[in-house]
């Protein structure tokens, strides 16, 4: 390999880390690679333009990612999730993610300076950057609930409603919601979870959201369910909102607020809360050190930042919010995303007829970060956390001492 540009004897220098699985790499010239045990099921990646190797060499993980966008390489069958679990198990990711070079340090950090989540209007801006692409485009990769967030599985068979609809059940089992009791729910989408709870539980809600997108159709679906006496749907900034509920849910929102704002967050969360109230933090998480890559920050999540679990723990305490029950629906959330990548794949050209900016590099970027991510919760360090957590000293007891959420679950299908 010595005679190869060395922008490519860099990423081959990165491949040579694999030794669980085989990895065979065809460049643009026609020659062959190959990387690991080659025994194992192999995965093939194609590289079609000799430019790949110079954007990997400068912007490393992300200039690979870059490269998939503009349509420089694929995988032959479209294995990303499996690609990116080989890079995962063997170190590869973490390995090329630790490059540093004064260009990819200019980008990262002028990316951030303009997404950091301190200031009310950057969050509204990296909320909509991600979820104001249209209510259409989400309808179509979607369940019918329209629900953004891991779902709960419970037999192989589930389909992606059922699983969303069971971590509804669950959320509301571990919050026993009380009829007439008030719900507040920070980050709510497009209101399943309220929308699930008024109709179940018959509980009172609140949502908030900073999507005027989400915001309005979560309206017209709460007033075709004939809850709008029941539930109201309001665009702010939870630091903006006040009063105070029964109980608290905040699911797949916790991750955009950033890492200064964890404090500010919990302390409002605990200001929500009547006395002896109970809430629910459900959040993407890892057990990792390493964070959002630089392209999910700048083309994904603007502005996010993963918790470790630690962190969201002595913040919850640090708000005099005792912790009672935390769990990880890690394996859950490669199944959900397995599901989502799999319908966006299915819609390919119904979303692209929607409009011009749904173009080629847009759908490859999605597919990407759909199956990057299921890669990341299968064989990665992301997790996704359950924390539930109550209001004062003494743990109530009409909410259940003891949980066994499938058991409960299980029970009533």
């Amino acid at each position: 390999m010595d005679n190869l540009p060395s922008g490519e004897r860099y990423l081959y220098q990165l491949f040579s880390l694999i030794k669980v699985g085989h990895l065979k790499v065809t460049n643009p010239q026609g020659q062959e690679f190959n990387f690991g045990d080659q025994s194992s099921t192999s995965l093939h990646l194609i590289v079609h333009n000799q430019n790949t190797y110079d954007r990997v060499l400068t912007f490393g993980a992300m200039g690979f990612c870059e490269a998939y966008m503009e349509g420089w390489w694929d995988e032959e069958c479209d294995r990303l999730s499996d690609l990116i679990g080989l890079f995962h198990t063997n170190g590869v990711y973490t390995k090329a993610r630790s490059l540093i070079t004064l260009p990819l340090i200019v980008k990262v950090a002028t990316q951030r300076l303009r997404t950091m989540p301190i200031l009310i209007q950057n969050s509204r801006k990296n909320v909509q950057h991600h979820y104001d692409l249209g209510n259409d485009f989400y309808q179509h990769f979607l369940d019918p609930t329209l629900t953004y967030s891991c779902g709960y599985r419970l037999k192989e068979t589930d389909s992606l409603e059922q699983m969303q609809l069971q971590k509804y059940e669950l959320i509301c089992r571990k919050l026993a919601l009380q009829p007439g009791e008030s719900l507040i729910d920070i980050g709510c989408g497009w209101g399943g979870m309220l929308i699930y709870a008024a109709e179940h539980y018959g509980v009172k809600g609140t949502g908030i959201t900073l999507s005027e997108e989400q915001a309005k159709l979560a309206v017209e679906r709460v007033e075709q369910k004939g809850f709008s006496d029941r539930i109201q749907i309001i665009v702010k900034d939870y630091r903006e909102v006040q009063g105070q509920y029964d109980k608290f849910v905040s699911i797949g929102m916790f991750e955009h607020v950033g890492k200064g704002n964890f404090a500010t967050f919990m302390q409002a969360t605990a200001k929500f809360l009547k006395p002896h109230g109970v809430g629910l933090l459900h959040t993407v998480g890892t057990n990792s050190t390493q964070r959002n890559g630089a392209w999910v920050d700048k083309y994904i999540f603007p502005g996010a930042y993963v918790p470790q679990l630690h962190e969201i723990t002595r913040e919850l305490m640090a708000a005099k919010l005792s912790v009672a029950h935390c769990e990880s629906l890690k394996p859950h959330y490669a199944e959900t995303l397995r599901h989502w990548r799999n319908n966006f794949n299915d819609n390919k050209s119904k979303i692209a007829a929607l409009s011009s900016i749904y173009d080629e590099r847009f759908l490859r970027m999605w597919d990407l970060y759909l199956q990057s991510f299921e890669g990341g919760f299968r064989y990665g360090g992301m997790q996704v956390y359950q924390c539930l957590f109550y209001q004062g000293k003494q743990w109530r007891f009409d909410t259940p001492l003891t949980f066994s959420a499938k058991a409960a679950l299980t029970a009533n299908r």
